[in-house]
């Protein structure tokens, strides 16, 4: 990193960088549509058309798309044909999510095509306005304007400066890939290994004594709390609700409902009867349920939680189309009852398989 830093160093000693406008370095900024959705015949075609959702590919080129139009199609719309190697740049939902059309594409209205002028390259442009921070208007769906686009200043260098930093991204780019990759399978196989030990170590013979969750536990639910409840009780203390990306949590309050330590469940969607180790000052919300274990010289909590992580999909009601797990399922839940040093040592090799 160092090197190539000393080399950018070197390669832009002497050069004057001249900024002007994202809108002077344009041949043309296009906008886009949609053909009518009640014309089925206008989606069975062969052009590809892009929305916000076909910008999320890690790749920077799109080239297919997830619904394709027919000519009579971009014909009944406002929609346009941006020729290959134009920026597709998205100016709602997403704005400034940044893309380089891998081939004649037509775009819808949340999207933006830029044509560029022979001082600039797609590639430099599209790094470098992936550096930059687009700042939205509106309170639900946040956009920008086209007029906003033209005036974001961009670094004009000499095409051979410019193509030298293409190349070093580049390089940084398809690095970064291989390590996604190499990441990627080694966390396939740890998860793999993880579950494979986890059931092992949660088999239990016949001497084991068996008892409902009721027993042995106190199951409580959280509250409903709304965003802007969160927002006008911001604090220190983390609330969770029935998402399972960052472990729970959708935002903190300057209060909290639980002290100590416990196991959550999800009641509600999706994530129903997924578990989560808990401890310390918290809340949660009402599609979330509590457990409080009686007396922890018999059993715990993190053991508990690796047998429910397993034991507790198992019970999850899916009727209805909404599935669900409610208190009166939870408590029926047969927990086993090992003698308390195994249950320790069990969680200390649980423990160690997550790190």
């Amino acid at each position: 990193m160092k090197a190539h830093m000393r080399y950018m160093e070197k390669l832009l000693e002497g050069v004057e960088v001249e900024w002007k406008p994202l809108g002077e370095v344009l041949i043309a900024n296009i906008g886009g549509g949609t053909p009518s959705k009640a014309e089925q015949a206008y989606w069975s075609g062969t052009i590809p058309w892009a929305s916000v959702g076909d910008l999320s590919i890690d790749d920077a080129f799109v080239e297919r798309t997830r619904n394709y139009i027919t000519d009579e199609g971009l014909k009944k719309s406002s929609s346009n044909l941006i020729p290959k190697g134009s920026l597709i740049v998205a100016i709602k939902i997403s704005p400034g999510k940044v893309k380089i059309a891998g081939d004649d594409i037509a775009i819808n209205q949340d999207l933006r095509g830029l044509i560029l002028k022979n001082c600039i390259l797609n590639k430099y442009l599209y790094y470098y306005l992936n550096t930059v921070s687009f700042l939205g208007n509106g309170t639900i769906v946040k956009s920008v304007t086209s007029k906003y686009l033209e005036k974001i200043e961009i670094p004009i260098l000499p095409l051979h400066i410019q193509s030298k930093i293409v190349q070093i991204l580049d390089t940084f780019t398809a690095l970064t890939a291989e390590l996604r990759v190499e990441l990627r399978v080694e966390l396939t196989a740890r998860k793999k290994q993880y579950n494979y030990y986890r059931e092992k170590l949660l088999q239990f013979g016949a001497d084991v004594e068996w008892k409902s969750l009721g027993e042995v536990a106190t199951l409580k639910r959280g509250r409903v709390m709304s965003k802007n409840y969160l927002f006008d009780n911001y604090g220190p203390y983390p609330v969770y609700s029935s998402q399972t990306a960052r472990n729970g949590k959708i935002g903190n309050t300057d209060n909290f409902d639980f002290d100590g330590e416990y196991v959550s469940w999800t009641t509600d969607g999706a994530n129903a009867g997924t578990v989560f180790y808990r401890k310390g000052k918290f809340s949660i919300t009402n599609v979330c349920g509590l457990i409080e274990i009686k007396n922890v010289h018999f059993l715990l909590h993190k053991f508990l939680f690796y047998w429910l992580s397993i034991e507790a999909k198992k019970h999850v009601y899916t009727g209805m189309g909404n599935p669900k797990l409610m208190s009166h399922q939870v408590s029926k839940i047969p927990i086993p009852y090992p003698h308390y040093q195994n249950k320790n040592a069990l969680c200390r090799s649980s423990i160690s398989l997550t790190r």
